[in-house]
């Protein structure tokens, strides 16, 4: 992840914690204890908000919450969503709300790992724009409930939001090993969109000499993530084929279980956000068997974006070797693991 905060270990670093829904409590208590075995400091606050707490008051993200939350240098968030509470609502009254009121314009997600049918690891991350794109909220609806209904549901691209996703997205790739990034898009359909970033991709390689570049469409994409994922370095796609492409990536990487994400905002205006991808599986939720890796792997990230690069790895070595048993005894050996590597 691209980072440009020295490390202090002894620093406090305040963050808001959103345990949320269902297992989303259990592995955040997870993450936290593998963060306190690593020696860095928290100042943490919890913020009741998700599908329960809907459900019991009606709130859902408050402008006092969400000034509040600018106030934190990041948030860590297991996941939200019950059944009781229709699709939709809580993800973009909480989850896209703060992204785009916050400006978290990077969604980053790092897969590795050997796939099914594979024999050779593979090691790539998915930079997908985060505030744009199909999830802007564009669109609308005529004569619902009827026959002659009409349903639209655009797609919003500008340059400026296009270009500083590329840019990160070369700049993550100049501190790789591979120097590559690759669009993906489906610029012979969507010849608008598509258009767009293509050419602002093609002006801004100019300026990354080092750094090798591919074109693919998002079906093509898909069928790669399968059968080739090695040819990946650094993904970089617009809001809605990334929802889609880091889905599939988990599912060739140890599953959506293992799947963390970063949610960023890199000028750093306000807290960036990190947050497992696996939802928050009722079915399972006060079982003690939910798997918290991708909550420590994302804990790992927010380390990293802090400045805490030594804990960071930590996190992320520790995690490498499989650990089996409940929730808790997870948490309890991958701790275990990172205190006696610091």
């Amino acid at each position: 992840m691209v980072s440009h905060k020295a490390s202090n270990v002894s620093a406090s670093h305040r963050v808001a914690i959103i345990g949320g829904d269902g297992i989303g409590p259990e592995v955040i208590t997870e993450a936290l204890k593998v963060v306190a075995a690593s020696g860095v400091k928290l100042e943490t606050k919890n913020f009741d908000l998700g599908g329960a707490r809907y459900l019991r008051d009606g709130e859902i993200l408050s402008d006092a919450t969400l000034t509040e939350l600018r106030e934190f240098d990041a948030i860590l968030l297991g996941a939200v969503g019950t059944p009781a509470v229709r699709p939709g609502l809580i993800e973009r009254g909480l989850l896209l709300k703060m992204r785009f009121e916050l400006d978290l314009y990077i969604n980053l997600r790092p897969f590795s790992g050997v796939g099914p049918g594979q024999t050779k690891s593979h090691d790539f991350i998915v930079i997908r724009e985060n505030t744009e794109g199909s999830y802007a909220g564009e669109g609308g609806v005529l004569r619902r409930d009827t026959p002659d209904e009409v349903a639209t549901q655009g797609s919003v691209n500008t340059a400026k939001g296009v270009e500083r996703c590329l840019r990160f997205a070369f700049e993550l790739a100049m501190t790789r090993e591979r120097k590559h990034v690759t669009l993906v898009h489906k610029t012979n359909v969507l010849t608008f969109a598509g258009d767009l970033w293509q050419r602002v991709f093609d002006r801004v390689a100019k300026e990354f000499a080092q750094v090798q570049t591919a074109y693919n469409h998002i079906d093509a994409a898909c069928i790669y993530f399968v059968q080739d994922p090695h040819r990946y370095d650094v993904i970089v796609t617009d809001n809605l084929f990334g929802d889609i492409l880091t889905d599939l990536g988990g599912a060739v990487s140890g599953g959506i279980g293992v799947a963390s994400s970063a949610n960023l905002n890199p000028s750093r205006s306000g807290p960036s956000m990190f947050e497992p991808v696996h939802g928050s599986a009722p079915d399972i939720a006060g079982k003690g068997v939910a798997n918290p890796v991708a909550a420590i792997l994302s804990a790992a990230h927010m380390l990293e974006f802090l400045g805490e690069q030594t804990a960071a790895t930590a996190l992320r070595t520790a995690c490498v070797s499989p650990v089996t048993g409940s929730t808790t005894a997870i948490g309890d050996e991958i701790a275990k693991r990172v205190k006696a590597s610091i």
